[in-house]
């Protein structure tokens, strides 16, 4: 009768860790967003942004949780040193003006106990416009070399560069950019 008391009660602690909300931080070196658009109609060109922060609480038992997602503009990656200062210029992402892009989300959508996508506003160039992420893949577990629990997720939305003025050169140069979002987080 004893052992099934303990059993109980260690179950019932099992629980309730299970059920309490948990933070992560999110992993700068393994977390960088990209873009990518049509240029010309010749070919489809791929950016990253090689500094990313920000923190994910997660209660997957209430099926409920936060994303707080900024991106260092300034860390735009194109590949030439060239564009990537034109880039950073007053048509597009003026880094000068607004150094950060930033992702808030308002509600994320849970099967099961995973989280399929997430809801909230993203703010580039001071312009913050509703999107929905949709997460491509979705796992938490313990991380082999950390020895902490680690989730990770690769979500994708696709926005207009217009709507947030950074239009220049459109249709030749695509319009709509599909962000694909890569990102891993440590639980705190």
């Amino acid at each position: 009768m004893k052992k099934l008391i303990a059993v109980m009660i260690a179950a019932s602690f099992a629980s309730a860790a299970y059920a309490a909300p948990a933070t992560y931080k999110i992993d700068t070196k393994h977390s960088m967003p990209r873009f990518e658009y049509s240029h010309f109609g010749y070919s489809v060109q791929l950016s990253r942004f090689d500094n990313t922060t920000g923190t994910i609480t997660l209660d997957r038992a209430a099926k409920t949780g936060s994303v707080d997602v900024t991106i260092d503009a300034k860390s735009v990656n194109t590949g030439s040193s060239l564009f990537n200062g034109h880039i950073q210029g007053k048509d597009f992402f003026d880094t000068v003006e607004y150094p950060t892009i930033t992702f808030k989300s308002n509600h994320l959508k849970f099967e099961g106990d995973k989280v399929v996508s997430v809801d909230g506003n993203l703010t580039v160039k001071g312009i913050t416009k509703p999107v929905t992420l949709t997460l491509n893949s979705f796992l938490c577990m313990p991380h082999p070399m950390l020895k902490k629990e680690a989730c990770g997720a690769t979500a994708t939305t696709v926005i207009k560069r217009s709507d947030f003025n950074m239009g220049k050169y459109a249709p030749y140069v695509g319009d709509e950019v599909t962000l694909t979002i890569p990102v891993e987080s440590v639980k705190q």
